[in-house]
């Protein structure tokens, strides 16, 4: 189930039954003001409703302030052992906070974080991975394990809730998806916090969507999830695409055309590739809650077109087809991508 508590980091409520957040992270050197605001701008414009910056030093703390003030969404600041840091990206606006407060030091070093953090409304995303698992841990288990991962969270967490501080959010991710998938059961049922969803050090874009799509997937299907991010290696503007993909394939994207087209198969004879290629590259920019189908054949077509808002199926030539909307069907023949094409936008059309 998702999360009953709920966080808010710089207007965007995560959690409580909220839409599903996405979010990624800049790879730029956070120092290079202009370069990092950049990059934030196009994952805004890819659809990101989160973005996160790593903050290793003074002079990157320095920069948070003018990429808070130029943002078009709220941002997160990543730190590691040093708590002045994390005070001073509060204290420059900063709208969320990831870190472990087991790794930046004594107890009164986490309370100072806790009461700065509390006192401008700042939530905190605890983030443990494989990488991090608590050395006690680790020689508890011998090695990294879901339950590993999870008791290692709840600890960080421990110490917040010590400090009178709530505002938290959990991510326990692996690069193994069994591992990440399993952590993260176990975590819906130990705890009310909002949970940041991903499978971590996913790989290069292929491999990398792939695993983030079962991983993901698979805990959204659950109910398991408030915010979600696809670690892809390289540069972070594919990950909101992979993200927004997978919501759509799980049915939690609102507004997002759903395709559906046949494997093809001998009995084939309309070019249902090159059709389906040329109506997704038309509709890019389009938000409509609607099916679009594009089926090869008489067998399942005609049963896909009742069902679909909009669709076209292959009758007995390569420039025959049937096309319908919502139901109601009409023979075309010719160039049947061009026509099928424009036969969609005369519906969307009509849909306004």
């Amino acid at each position: 189930m998702p999360s009953k508590q709920r966080i808010t980091a710089g207007g965007l409520v995560i959690g409580g039954g909220s839409p599903i957040a996405v979010q990624s992270m800049t790879n730029t050197d956070t120092r290079d003001r202009e370069k990092t605001l950049a990059q934030i701008k196009e994952l805004c414009a890819a659809g990101a409703d989160l973005v996160r910056f790593t903050v290793p030093d003074a002079e990157a703390a320095a920069s948070v302030r003018y990429l808070v003030d130029n943002s078009p969404c709220p941002l997160v600041a990543d730190i590691h052992f040093d708590y002045r840091l994390a005070i001073a990206s509060i204290e420059n606006g900063i709208s969320k906070l990831r870190l472990n407060p087991g790794n930046i030091g004594s107890e009164d070093r986490v309370r100072m974080v806790a009461d700065c953090a509390k006192r401008a409304g700042v939530p905190i995303r605890i983030g443990v991975n494989s990488g991090s698992v608590q050395k006690d841990i680790l020689a508890r288990d011998g090695g990294v394990t879901a339950r590993g991962l999870v008791d290692s969270a709840l600890a960080h967490a421990a110490l917040l809730e010590k400090c009178g501080f709530h505002d938290i959010v959990l991510s326990m991710k692996s690069s193994s998806v069994p591992m990440t998938v399993a952590a993260y059961r176990m975590a819906a049922k130990a705890c009310d916090y909002p949970l940041h969803v991903g499978v971590t050090e996913a790989g290069l874009r292929e491999e990398g969507t792939l695993k983030s799509a079962i991983g993901i997937g698979a805990l959204l299907l659950d109910g398991i999830g408030d915010t979600i991010r696809v670690s892809l290696t390289g540069s972070p503007i594919p990950e909101i695409k992979a993200a927004k993909d997978i919501l759509a394939a799980v049915g939690m994207l609102p507004g997002r055309i759903r395709f559906v087209s046949c494997p093809t198969c001998g009995r084939t004879k309309i070019p249902v590739e090159d059709i389906m290629r040329r109506v997704q590259a038309e509709l890019s920019g389009v938000r409509k809650d609607i099916t679009v189908a594009v089926m090869g054949c008489v067998v399942n077509g005609p049963g896909e077109a009742r069902e679909a808002d909009i669709a076209i199926y292959g009758g007995g030539r390569a420039d025959e087809g049937v096309v319908s909307f919502r139901g109601e069907q009409r023979r075309i023949e010719g160039n049947l991508a061009e026509q099928f094409v424009a036969f969609v936008m005369e519906c969307i059309g009509k849909m306004e």
